[in-house]
This record gives structure tokens, C-alpha cells and sequence, in this order.
């Protein structure tokens, strides 16, 4: 990926209940936990994320692609991916998979280490990791 030299990316920690956002930029090549959409309704869940992607206009989106620990697919794989077809229709946006394998017991263990618990916010923080993981991959 050749990114603008200075653009803003959201990623998503997909799940059906919460979806983990973090946004990151191409020029600080740096990530941040932001929030969490937690809804189980698909209408508030789009909602959600057309406020999230209005309000930081981003020029990429990331998904973190869940996988067992060995890379085989499982069932969340398909649902992310078809999270992420989702996000490519409906924001006219190119949207990249990152694997995500092992970002919430990583989340989980730096919130615990801060003193800080919460399921929302180690999705976000998964969130962050992905987005990190993807920045540190690609070329500014």
C-alpha cells in the first residue's frame, strides 16, 4: 500500500455484539484506542459507525481478520470479511484485512498492566494493535 503522505485510517475490531475503533495516520504512523460501538442491532451498529466515519473522514479503513492461532479460518473469519465488504460499499473507501491474531489477550494484558479492565475498551485497544500492526507494515 502507498499511502498519502498524511491521511487518517480507522480500524475495526469486529465482533457481533462490539465493534473496537481506533484511527491512526499515515504521516505520525502512530495508532489510538477511540471507542466502542457496542449494539447488537445492525441500524444502530451502521449508525454508529456512519457517525465515527463522518466525523474523522477517513482515506482507508482496516479490519482486523480473526484466524485461529495456526491461520486456519474459522467462523468469525467470514463474518469480518463480510463486515469489511460492508464498509467497502457502503463508505466508497478501499479497506484492508490485518490478521488479528492474539490483539485481545495483547489488549487485555496492557489494560490489566495500566490498572484498567473493561471489555469495551480492550476492543478498542485490539483495534489500536491492529492499526498499529497494519501502519508498521506499509510504507508511509
Amino acid at each position: 500500500m502507498r499511502a498519502q503522505a498524511d491521511a487518517t485510517i480507522l480500524a475495526f475490531d469486529f465482533g457481533t455484539r462490539r465493534i473496537g475503533v481506533a484511527i491512526g495516520n499515515t504521516l505520525t504512523r502512530s495508532a489510538r484506542a477511540l471507542t466502542t460501538i457496542d449494539a447488537r442491532d445492525e441500524s444502530r451498529r451502521l449508525a454508529a459507525l456512519d457517525r465515527v466515519v463522518h466525523e474523522w473522514a477517513p482515506a482507508r479503513l482496516v479490519v482486523g481478520l480473526p484466524v485461529h492461532a495456526d491461520g486456519r479460518k474459522h467462523a468469525m473469519t467470514a463474518r469480518a470479511r463480510a463486515f469489511a465488504a460492508t464498509l467497502a460499499s457502503r463508505y466508497a473507501l478501499p479497506v484492508s484485512l490485518e490478521d488479528e491474531r492474539h490483539t485481545s489477550e495483547v489488549a487485555r494484558d496492557a489494560l490489566a498492566g495500566g490498572g484498567r479492565a473493561g471489555r469495551s475498551q480492550r476492543d478498542e485497544v485490539a483495534a489500536q494493535i491492529i492499526l498499529q500492526a497494519h501502519l508498521d507494515k506499509h510504507d508511509p
